[in-house]
């Protein structure tokens, strides 16, 4: 056999094989995408669950436990679980300034297998210190099987 025509044969059945195998996982995506965002949509409802009982630390349990998170909001960038934990109790330090929680209008949108984005909108309903809401864009990645915020850019609409 001429070398070329050899050279075609082996990159033919190396492609037919390639795409044989990512027909499988593609197929598999819709179930993926699935299951990701009723597990999203689980940490966000527990989020919210977290915050209504006024417990700011079970709420911060969606978030990656890590220096690398990032939160922005009305005052710039905030790095780190910590810092951002006590941004929130020094900003919600007790259960009128909390209020009740909710999210709405959620977007969750697949990246990749580990990686997803959510846009939505939040609101507290504080009948003494007066309701607050605005906007977010979540950033969630799987770390060790779990959905986790990795980055948070959330605005107020007031």
């Amino acid at each position: 056999m001429l070398p070329a025509l050899k050279w075609l044969r082996l990159t033919g059945a190396a492609l037919a094989l390639s795409g044989c195998a990512t027909t499988a996982p593609a197929a598999l995506m819709p179930q993926r995408s699935v299951e990701a965002q009723q597990a999203i949509r689980e940490v966000l409802t527990t989020q919210a669950a977290a915050w209504n009982r006024g417990d700011i630390p079970g709420f911060m349990q969606g978030y990656w436990k890590s220096d690398s998170l990032v939160f922005i909001g009305r005052k710039g960038p905030t790095y780190g679980w910590q810092p951002t934990l006590d941004n929130y109790v020094k900003n919600y330090p007790n259960a009128a300034a909390m209020g009740q929680l909710d999210f709405s209008g959620l977007r969750i949108t697949l990246l990749a297998p580990t990686a997803a984005q959510v846009v939505g909108q939040w609101h507290l309903a504080r009948p003494v210190a007066g309701d607050v809401g605005g906007y977010f864009l979540l950033v969630l990645r799987q770390v060790d099987g779990q959905w986790k915020v990795v980055a948070d850019h959330t605005n107020s609409a007031q």
